[in-house]
């Protein structure tokens, strides 16, 4: 979706927004270090605005931290939110009547027929996007598929029933490198947990280890 947005002449873009997890700094919803996320900020020359959220979240919590930053966005004079929706119609309902009166105009640019995600996954994947899959639902999919490379292999795997893009949520993914990051972003892969229906494969910044004089870097 950013790569999209940074075509688009009409658009200067200010951010990223995430949600996180305040007590674990990872993202809520599949648990990547926020470390990470700023990593794919920095890659993409634009600015972390994050938003720390408990866990659990209250409604009334999440409503009044996502309120604060519609506050900080008109205050510099943002206009428009984009958002990654592709066609659950009751998402997208829902992001236009929290942002209604506010001041800022939903985005959808990739909005499609679901028909349509089969080919927008082989797009990206021949675009350059690299990723790792780091949480699967294990109601739709097993266990297994956590820790894969989003690549053709894996869509040509997937089962009928899964949508390519997790648009259902069948699995989430972490952009390692993307048209639009000047520098890839090295992560290490670690072990699958099960927890709350989800398969997680806890991702990590990639350490290098210098081997004496004259040695090459490792990563582990």
């Amino acid at each position: 979706m950013l790569s999209r947005l940074q075509r688009d002449a009409t658009l200067e873009l200010v951010g990223l927004m995430t949600t996180f997890d305040e007590r674990r700094a990872a993202v809520s919803m599949h648990g990547i270090p926020r470390s990470l996320v700023a990593a794919q900020a920095a890659a993409a020359g634009l600015p972390l605005w994050p938003v720390p959220l408990p866990s659990p979240c209250p409604n009334e919590v999440y409503a009044a931290r996502m309120q604060a930053l519609v506050t900080r966005a008109r205050a510099e004079d943002v206009t428009a939110v984009a958002f990654g929706d592709l066609f659950l119609a009751d998402i997208r309902a829902w992001r236009e009547r929290q942002l209604a009166g506010s001041g800022l105009v939903p985005l959808f640019p990739l909005w499609r027929d679901a028909t349509e995600t089969a080919a927008l996954a082989r797009e990206m994947v021949d675009g350059g996007l690299r990723a790792v899959t780091c949480a699967v639902d294990t109601a739709r999919l097993a266990a297994g598929w956590a820790g894969r490379a989003f690549d053709h292999a894996f869509l040509d795997a997937l089962p009928a029933t899964v949508d390519p893009c997790g648009e259902h949520g069948e699995f989430h993914t972490f952009c390692t490198h993307a048209p639009c990051f000047d520098v890839p972003i090295d992560v290490a892969v670690g072990r699958v947990t099960e927890r709350d229906g989800f398969a997680h494969c806890a991702l990590s910044e990639a350490v290098c280890e210098q081997h004496g004089p004259g040695g090459t870097n490792a990563h582990r």
